[in-house]
């Protein structure tokens, strides 16, 4: 699935889930340490812990984090 971010530097998120096991994940743009730490640290992860660990995160001022949207991004693929 691909999840348009609003409201951060990344543009986009690409994620693969089986079932609620968070596959793969790859941010494009943004901050290319953080976010590929991020993603694989969430890599094997249910997808339900890694929403309750990220989303709310903000980044500076921002009200909002890449790992916040990708909470986001992992709500709507598990709606889906």
């Amino acid at each position: 699935m691909t999840y348009k971010t609003r409201g951060v530097c990344s543009q986009e998120i690409h994620l693969e889930l089986d079932n609620d096991i968070i596959k793969s994940v790859e941010f494009i743009g943004g901050c290319s340490g953080n976010t590929q730490g991020v993603a694989r640290l969430v890599t094997g992860m249910k997808a339900q812990d890694a929403i309750a660990k990220m989303e709310g995160i903000k980044c500076g001022f921002k009200n909002t984090s890449c790992p916040d949207q990708l909470a986001q991004a992992l709500k709507t693929a598990m709606n889906q």
